[in-house]
């Protein structure tokens, strides 16, 4: 049902189709592309083929292992589809949350329970932000790393996306693609004119009607009603306009649209007219991100965490009424690492990994059973 949904949508149309995969191509110039992510590309051409998608900040040196999680989530489940329905294909999807502008949210990686931090600042688009003065980021964790096989890779691989790279959506997508191209990923990073341009009768219809923040705040009061937190509030205008080392915030005042902490001030008209001329300056917030997503994308699903799916529960009144259909969501894959230690314990206390993920309840009983002489079966007392 999801398949014909999509089938049969703009995102998945012949025109959508051919701006992006040029797009796409023009992005994979500047990496060594494998021959499983060039067919992926060249196959989104078709009207059988269809994404599964995953998103994620810009993090330093991929930050929380769940970015490496979301990523093999929707790999895997490319493949799946593909057993389940041969005739069609499945292409893994890495969105780059290139236009965000939270520094302080990507700063960092933790190594060996200590903050490795690149101490700079950021106000506009984070892609955009330049790599100069991770060099001494590179020479702190190259200190620590040690110097055996692995070790000189993390630093091979560290030096050659951040330090041969001029801003930080190109070192990103160079490391996703250096860790992930060999199973077919495609990444994408979204802040391009002639993709945006697909989206401009969105953020028309967003600057003069806006649709968003009416969906959004009547399915955020249906939510409220059946007891879910709601995770982010709409505004009146829930987009940016992008400026060099500036994402600010549009609004509408006194009959006039106003980007903050600036002077530029435009006429209705004013700002039809920019959006057409220049439609990468305008950029989604994190309620109409989404929305962009499946407008551009022939996209079935959305990976993502529990916070990132409540609040697309939000969007779907949203979705429907600017006429997208609304993807299939799933959480992410979590994975249990445990140290020696901890595996040592484990085996002296005779578990295995899999009874962990019982309820305490049934552990503590079982474990308790295991321990104990006294037949706890009272069958024959009946």
């Amino acid at each position: 049902q999801q398949i014909a949904l999509k089938q049969n949508c703009i995102s998945a149309s012949s025109q959508t189709r051919q701006v992006l995969v040029s797009a796409l191509k023009l992005q994979y110039k500047k990496v060594q592309a494998s021959e499983p992510s060039l067919k992926n590309i060249q196959s989104l051409l078709s009207e059988n083929t269809f994404t599964v998608t995953t998103g994620h900040q810009l993090n330093l040196f991929t930050g929380p292992l769940y970015f490496l999680y979301k990523i093999v989530t929707v790999i895997n489940l490319a493949k799946e589809l593909k057993c389940a329905f041969p005739d069609k294909n499945f292409v893994p999807i890495y969105w780059m949350a290139t236009e965000d502008h939270d520094f302080e949210e990507i700063n960092y990686f933790n190594f060996k329970g200590q903050k490795v931090k690149w101490n700079g600042s950021a106000g506009g688009a984070v892609g955009q932000l330049s790599t100069k003065g991770l060099n001494e980021v590179f020479n702190e964790f190259s200190k620590n790393i040690g110097s055996n096989k692995s070790a000189e890779y993390l630093k091979e691989l560290f030096e050659k996306a951040y330090l041969k790279h001029e801003n930080l959506a190109d070192a990103t997508f160079y490391l996703a693609n250096e860790l992930f191209s060999s199973y077919g990923l495609v990444i994408i990073d979204a802040d391009n004119s002639d993709l945006k341009r697909l989206f401009v009768p969105i953020i028309k219809d967003e600057l003069v009607n806006q649709t968003c923040f009416k969906a959004v705040n009547k399915s955020a009061k249906e939510l409220a009603e059946l007891h879910y937190k709601i995770q982010v509030n709409a505004r009146d205008i829930n987009l940016f306009y992008l400026l060099k080392n500036k994402r600010e915030r549009i609004v509408f005042e006194q009959n006039t649209y106003k980007i903050l902490n600036t002077d530029l001030v435009f006429t209705e008209a004013q700002i039809l007219e920019a959006v057409d001329l220049h439609p990468e300056r305008f950029s989604p917030n994190v309620l109409m991100r989404p929305l962009y997503q499946e407008r551009i994308l022939p996209n079935l699903s959305y990976t993502g965490g529990g916070g990132e799916l409540a609040y697309w529960f939000e969007m779907k009144a949203y979705f429907d009424s600017v006429g997208v259909p609304f993807p299939i969501l799933l959480l992410r894959n979590s994975v249990l690492v445990m140290n020696q230690k901890q595996l040592l314990k484990l085996n002296k206390l005779n578990l295995k990994v899999e009874q962990l993920f019982l309820k305490q309840t049934d552990l503590i009983n079982l474990a308790v059973k295991a321990l104990s002489d006294i037949n706890l079966d009272l069958s024959v007392q009946k």
